[in-house]
């Protein structure tokens, strides 16, 4: 209604269309070629001065038009062309426009113009190659020897690339229209190439369809010589056969050489049919009687002269012995009357059926002699007619050749007569509508658009490149990039500690509590605490792809923050490389696991308390010589289920899934898996291998650790997008990066923001 408010408008959403998947890995384009802007628009830069100059420093070129109506189709005046020529009309049009393009017309227009007297076009000036000027600068002598003398058909054939290479033919849409398009250095000389090459067309189009109407007249008076000689010898032969056979006519009424005249063979075929049918109809009456009785007459007999009556008199005679057989006995003298009229009447019928039979049978054999009579005369008025086809075939083939060869000929001769009276007629194919005059301005070189598309071109190379770059790069850049890439959420983004050991890195979350790494691990801790809600006794497995992504480190710190609240076990299962000792500095000597496993040892034994930590440590002990046996015995199973019951959170250090099977083997054992994964340096597709072989062992794999991460790095590739770490202190939040790199974010965090928006992406910040 007028004056109601209409229906909100949903908010614009360019990107709208496509999924969250696709929005990411736009941002991620984004992100390749926001990092190297300026390496981006350094290249844009050179491009362009280095384009401004090529641009200055190409010569104008200038364009003529003429202008051409080509014929729809051929005039009628000439109608020989239809002898050589089946075109329709737009295959006609676009013929023209190939033979405009021609090197034909193009050697007829450079010898009419004499192109190689002008000075930029003359074969005879020798302009050295730049291969020869580079040998010249080098003091190298070319051996190269100028050509001192020329023809004009060389003249021509070195000066038709002019013209090729300045020429372009374009049809004019829904019209018979031609432009002849000539692109020159000399202004004078485009318009006057344009306007001789339309007129050699038309000329070069009449002269050879001149040469063409002389050949054919040649053809025809040749040709109708011969035609001549065999319509004379088919008319002989058509009449000495005649002669022969002595024919006036043949037809299919049986007419032979004589005259005498038969019935036709279609009325003895009509005769045998009917006498045929007549036979079948009195054989099957004949059967019929043959085989009927007096109690079984069909009704053919009893339609026979008196049947009627002695089968009524039967019938009678029947019913009066029935009636009689129901009130007397059969001696009685009235049963012994009624017995012999039934007879009586029985023997009756049965004379005249004889009589018919015999009847039948004579017209049956009377109508088999006449059918084979009337076979007879068909065989032989058959023969009559095949003989008299066979004269009538040969007429025939005599006949069609000479009316074939005096039709050929009366043609050849009306073609020949139209020839030889039009031969001086020659309609144009075209003609030129518009002249071509000499251009005001040149059309090439565009310099602004050089340059524009040399800028665009550079720009487009560098972002393309930019982004090969960080797609052939596959390794893990950030936590952004993990959960894109490996479809795993992230547990704990820990950042790399410059300098620190290995046994500084084993209490980095004792020695600063508010550092970057101890509030990641803090947040890994948490991300295990929620994974796994309703369960009170938890079984963690902490492995990784390849050594060295700093597995051991990641477990001993998240089981310190574990053991600030619950009761932790540590258990090195490493028992190939074991390290966890060492960085713990327990020293050398412990019994461990293969201790408690093997029952040389009971749990207190085996098990060690970290100095000032609630943290118990499981080392390995004495290195076993197949550990994969240890693993997977019983024993090492009921020692963990019992271990179970005693904490609240175990954490088992494995060796690499890629090495080694033992984490496979504890994969099915444990509550929840985590894989580390070092920023920067493991790839993706191992990191989406080992996360396979664990799942497909059995195991759950609940995220993954990104250690050793460089925040600026990452920072540089996601851009204000990125995630950031903070630290806290009793007073306030200070973020991981310091005042310049602030400083930087009003300059470029809001054309990233804006990316952001458009693409519909949340900040995880």
């Amino acid at each position: 209604m007028p004056g109601m408010p209409g229906p909100a408008l949903p908010p614009f959403q360019p990107f709208g269309g496509i999924s969250q998947e696709q929005k990411v890995e736009l941002l991620e384009y984004w992100r390749s070629v926001f990092k190297r802007r300026w390496a981006i628009a350094g290249l844009a830069l050179a491009v362009a001065v280095l384009a401004t100059i090529v641009a200055m420093g190409m010569t104008p070129v200038y364009r003529a038009t003429a202008l051409i109506l080509v014929e729809s189709a051929q005039r009628k005046a000439m109608p020989v062309e239809e002898v050589y020529s089946t075109n329709q009309a737009y295959e006609h049009y676009q013929t023209q426009v190939e033979l405009l393009k021609s090197r034909e017309v193009a050697l007829r227009t450079a010898k009419a113009l004499k192109l190689w007297n002008h000075p930029l076009h003359d074969p005879r000036i020798q302009r050295p190659s730049w291969s020869q000027r580079l040998l010249a600068e080098l003091g190298i002598r070319s051996r190269h020897e100028a050509k001192t003398s020329w023809t004009e058909d060389e003249l021509a054939a070195a000066t038709v690339g002019v013209v090729q290479g300045g020429l372009t033919v374009t049809p004019v849409r829904l019209s018979q229209l031609i432009q002849i398009h000539v692109d020159s250095a000399d202004r004078d000389l485009a318009a006057r190439i344009a306007n001789q090459h339309a007129k050699e067309y038309i000329e070069a189009d009449r002269d050879e369809r001149f040469k063409l109407t002389n050949q054919v007249s040649q053809q025809l008076q040749q040709r109708l010589v011969s035609l001549r000689e065999q319509l004379t010898v088919s008319e002989t032969a058509l009449q000495k056969y005649r002669e022969a056979k002595g024919i006036i006519q043949l037809s299919n009424q049986g007419t032979n050489g004589s005259g005498a005249k038969s019935l036709p063979y279609s009325t003895w075929a009509e005769r045998l049919v009917e006498a045929r049918a007549k036979r079948q109809d009195l054989e099957t009456q004949y059967q019929q009687a043959r085989a009927a009785t007096a109690d079984n007459l069909t009704p053919a007999l009893i339609r026979e002269p008196g049947m009627a009556e002695s089968q009524r008199a039967l019938t009678a005679s029947q019913q009066k012995l029935a009636s009689l057989q129901e009130r007397l006995g059969p001696e009685h003298v009235q049963i012994k009357e009624a017995t012999a009229d039934v007879a009586s009447s029985r023997a009756s019928i049965e004379a005249r059926l004889k009589a018919v039979v015999r009847s039948m049978q004579s017209e049956y054999e009377a109508a088999r002699l006449n059918e084979a009579g009337i076979e007879r005369s068909l065989q032989q008025a058959k023969t009559e007619v095949q003989g008299s086809n066979r004269e009538e075939f040969e007429l025939a083939v005599l006949e069609r050749e000479y009316q074939s060869n005096r039709q050929l000929f009366e043609l050849f001769m009306t073609r020949a007569k139209e020839t030889n009276l039009v031969s001086d007629v020659q309609a144009s194919v075209a003609r030129i509508a518009d002249r071509a005059i000499a251009p005001g301005g040149s059309i090439a070189p565009q310099k602004s658009r050089i340059v524009f598309m040399s800028i665009l071109g550079a720009l487009l190379l560098g972002a393309a490149a930019a982004i090969a770059i960080d797609k052939l790069d596959s390794t893990i850049k950030g936590g952004e990039d993990a959960e894109a890439r490996l479809h795993m959420p992230v547990l704990s983004n820990l950042p790399r500690v410059e300098g620190a050991t290995r046994k500084q890195m084993a209490r980095a979350l004792l020695k600063d509590n508010h550092s970057h790494f101890a509030e990641g691990i803090r947040t890994a801790r948490t991300g295990v605490l929620l994974s796994s809600l309703d369960v009170t006794h938890r079984i963690l497995l902490i492995t990784s792809s390849v050594p060295g992504e700093g597995k051991t480190t990641v477990s001993i710190n998240l089981a310190m923050a574990h053991a600030q609240t619950e009761r932790t076990l540590l258990i090195d299962c490493d028992m190939r490389r074991a390290q966890l000792s060492g960085s713990l500095g327990l020293g050398a000597g412990h019994k461990g696991l293969t201790h408690l496993v093997s029952g040389a040892a009971t749990a207190e034994e085996c098990i060690v308390q970290v100095r000032d930590t609630g943290l118990s440590v499981l080392p390995v002990g004495e290195m076993p010589p197949n550990p994969l046996d240890l693993i997977i015995s019983q024993r090492f199973r009921d020692q963990l289920a019992s271990l179970s019951e005693r904490y609240t959170m175990i954490i088992l250090d494995s060796p690499p899934v890629e090495l080694v099977s033992e984490a496979l083997m504890l994969a099915p054992l444990a509550t929840n898996v985590a894989v580390v994964v070092k920023a920067m340096s493991t790839p993706a597709s191992l990191v989406r291998k080992t996360q396979q072989r664990l799942q497909r062992a059995g195991g759950k794999v609940m995220g993954v650790l990104l250690n050793d991460l460089d925040f600026k790095a990452a920072r540089q590739y996601y851009g204000e997008y990125a995630h950031s770490t903070y630290s806290y202190s009793s007073e306030r939040q200070i973020p991981y990066v310091g005042a310049k790199t602030k400083a930087k974010k009003p300059l470029f965090g809001a054309l990233g923001a804006a990316v952001q928006r458009m693409l519909g992406v949340k900040s995880r910040r």
